[in-house]
This record gives structure tokens, C-alpha cells and sequence, in this order.
């Protein structure tokens, strides 16, 4: 007989740290241009990175852009993701929502309002939303954690 090798599972706690903050962005401007004016205004390096791919309803893959800065800099991620693609929505329940941007890891000191204030003040965001991910139930979630 062989020896069978046991599988352990191992699961590892999710802290509130792992949760990305979510703020929804709306804005006409094209995604390249919005991730230069965040890229000034926050000072950050927003860069074009691998698209979020995934399988619509119909079966037709969709890619909705998105815009990392992996720069260092500073203990904060940026990811700067479109909600929209032609009638396409990666968050359906969000349809009025062109962009996501996501914060992964904020220090301690960290506040949301802050960077959602800097949002405000630039001139072709029309609006900007605190979006809670932990009531937000849509399937296509999981592409953004």
C-alpha cells in the first residue's frame, strides 16, 4: 500500500485589513486621462496593469480596465478599476458608477474621507461614493478581492 497523503486545510483569518476600502467614482473622462488627474492630485502612480477578466451571462469574456500604482511609496495600494464596458457592468448593482477605486492596506492613521474629499475637488468627477464591500452582494465581487 502507499502512504496517502493527507490534504490539510488550512484557514486563515481575515482582518480588516484585507478588506479593501471601496469609493465609486462617477466621470465622463476615459479612464487613462482619470488616472493621471488621481495620479496628481493624490501623488500616486497609477499605471495600466492586467485587465479583471471575466465571463458574462451570455458567455462572452469581458475585460474592464484597470490602473494599479505598485510603486512603494507608500503603505496604501491603489487600484483604479472601470464598472463599465459599453452595457456591460462589473458591479450591476452599481450601474451608476463609472470607475472603483480601491485602497488595500491603509494604516492606522488612514482616512477615507480625506482621499474622498482630494476626489471631490477635481473638476470632471461628478461624484464620489463611500461604497461598503461587506453589504454589496453581486458575483462578480470576487474579481475585485
Amino acid at each position: 500500500m502507499r502512504n496517502a497523503q493527507r490534504i490539510t486545510k488550512i484557514h486563515l483569518p481575515v482582518s480588516e485589513q484585507d478588506i479593501p476600502f471601496v469609493i465609486g467614482i462617477v466621470s465622463a473622462d476615459p479612464d487613462y486621462r482619470l488616472s493621471l488627474k488621481l495620479n496628481k492630485k493624490l501623488a500616486i502612480s497609477l499605471k495600466n496593469s492586467d485587465p479583471v477578466e471575466f465571463q458574462a451571462d451570455d458567455g462572452k469574456k469581458i475585460l474592464f480596465s484597470r490602473f494599479s500604482d505598485s510603486s512603494g511609496a507608500h503603505d496604501l495600494h491603489f487600484q483604479l478599476i472601470s464598472n463599465r464596458l459599453e452595457k456591460n457592468f462589473m458591479l450591476k448593482k452599481l450601474k451608476n458608477i463609472d470607475y472603483l477605486l480601491l485602497l488595500n492596506n491603509p494604516a492606522k492613521d488612514f482616512s477615507r474621507e480625506k482621499v474622498m474629499s482630494q476626489l471631490r475637488e477635481i473638476d470632471s468627477i461628478t461624484g464620489v461614493f463611500n461604497i461598503e464591500i461587506k453589504t454589496l452582494n453581486d458575483k462578480n465581487l470576487k474579481y475585485l478581492i
